[in-house]
């Protein structure tokens, strides 16, 4: 588990650009905050480090933004709207829980049981899988909680998993 300590949006914004720099894809980012804390500002510095120009907004109404344009796709979530993890997979999200690209799921929290994921999130309803086959790629995770230390402050703590 790391910790970075934010000053400015744009701080929060060069390590989401850094992160974007070395990310692969399959690559899911979960972030978890309260309103106004950073999490969109993290991910446009996401899609500036993964080559995308396209202006970034948190797709609060709309469930999903879809960016391309630059080395892998982004798949943006907001599940602010939503409350159970029932709700996400009933509006069909299920999909960018295994992306070609990058997904950045803000408010993750609400895909389920725990606060951070064993080794990726399944719908509740569907029976559990078989195991992976031999050499298939798995999803790999970076949670990511983010609170407010001070006015201009930011904790950043984060942690990988899977893959």
């Amino acid at each position: 588990m790391a910790t970075r300590i934010s000053h400015s949006p744009v701080e929060t914004q060069a390590l989401g650009e850094a992160w974007g720099r070395e990310a692969q894809g399959g690559l899911v980012i979960g972030l978890c905050g309260d309103l106004g804390v950073g999490k969109t500002q993290l991910v446009k510095g996401l899609a500036r480090g993964l080559g995308i120009s396209a202006r970034v907004q948190s797709p609060t109404f709309a469930l999903v933004n879809v960016y391309a344009g630059g080395r892998l796709m982004l798949f943006h979530l907001d599940l602010y709207r939503l409350e159970t993890a029932e709700q996400v997979f009933a509006a069909g999200l299920e999909e960018y829980l295994e992306p070609d690209g990058v997904t950045v799921i803000e408010w993750a929290e609400r895909l389920g049981e725990g606060r951070r994921p064993k080794s990726e999130i399944r719908n509740p309803k569907s029976e559990t899988k078989g195991s992976e086959e031999e050499g298939e790629a798995s999803t790999r995770w970076r949670w990511v909680e983010i609170e407010a230390v001070s006015e201009t402050e930011r904790r950043i703590i984060y942690e990988d998993f899977g893959g």
